[in-house]
């Protein structure tokens, strides 16, 4: 079996910013819960088995507690910011496993879902549904991938190292040193993508780099300033590598929970709801294939 993990956070936004106003009875925007359903149900009749889906039930996470500028809920559309719970309850209705993440962020959810995939000896391929590059620290080989279904690109371990000139273990070091704009830390100045992967690519995590820059193995433009600014920041990189790394202990289940067998008779008030009786039929069928 395959396991399919969605960054439903993302597929939130994404269909928010993609599709037109839409309300339902009672004037609530509904267009993005229906967008996601719409994926999710695309993903069950291309295969996808065991399938769950993690969102963020609140913005803040406990990584807000360790840095005052972490990204928090502020600025985010009071509409799209309505449709979380009713993805969730939606996709639960659904018969899908949704993981809403309190004190832990969406991304820590699917990392949470990757170990408990990866240690059951049943799983084929884990797919990490998300573009978003925190989760290629969970890329394992080609068994732990990352598919941004969007633009149809399937990552694993080398395109992982492709793509940021490091490992999957290193994406943590190299955050830390680049920032992420997305997630509210600046990483440090001068250290840009280039010269973060040329180093950590020599040295895999930042607290193996050595201070004085003489004794770098590697040749970087600017190296002195480079190292002086590390050394003169360096509990800021180690804060920032630890805003990067998912957390993987979240409960999220066993991966036997995460079978989809069809939708409970709730689904069919939601589908109401979202004016999706039409997926009705589709998703019965489905259902029915299955057993």
């Amino acid at each position: 079996m395959d396991v399919h993990l969605l960054d439903g956070t993302y597929e939130l936004f994404r269909h928010h910013f993609a599709l037109p106003d839409r309300t339902d009875a009672d004037g609530v925007e509904i267009a993005a819960a229906r967008g996601v359903v719409q994926t999710v149900l695309t993903m069950l009749e291309e295969g996808a088995t065991h399938l769950a889906v993690a969102t963020d039930h609140t913005v803040e996470s406990f990584r807000n507690d360790r840095y005052s500028g972490y990204k928090t809920g502020e600025g985010i559309d009071p509409d799209l910011f309505g449709q979380f719970p009713i993805v969730e309850d939606a996709l639960e209705a659904l018969g899908v496993t949704v993981f809403p993440m309190d004190e832990y962020e969406a991304d820590d959810g699917i990392a949470s879902g990757a170990r408990v995939a990866r240690a059951d000896r049943r799983v084929g391929r884990v797919f990490l549904c998300t573009p978003d590059k925190d989760l290629a620290q969970c890329v394992e080989g080609s068994r732990v991938v990352q598919l941004d279904r969007r633009k149809g690109e399937l990552r694993d371990a080398d395109g992982v190292r492709a793509k940021f000139g490091v490992d999957p273990a290193s994406i943590p070091d190299w955050l830390g040193l680049t920032g992420d704009a997305a997630d509210g830390f600046p990483g440090l100045p001068g250290w840009g993508a280039k010269s973060s992967a040329t180093v950590l690519a020599q040295y895999q995590h930042l607290d193996r780099i050595p201070f004085d820059p003489t004794e770098w193995s590697v040749a970087v433009r600017g190296a002195t300033r480079l190292a002086a600014t590390l050394q003169e920041r360096f509990d800021d990189a180690i804060l920032f590598r630890d805003l990067a790394t998912l957390r993987d202990d979240a409960e999220v289940g066993a991966v036997d929970d995460w079978r989809w067998s069809g939708r409970t008779d709730a689904f069919a008030a939601w589908a109401d709801r979202l004016e999706l009786d039409r997926l009705l039929p589709r998703i019965d069928a489905l259902a029915a294939a299955r057993t």
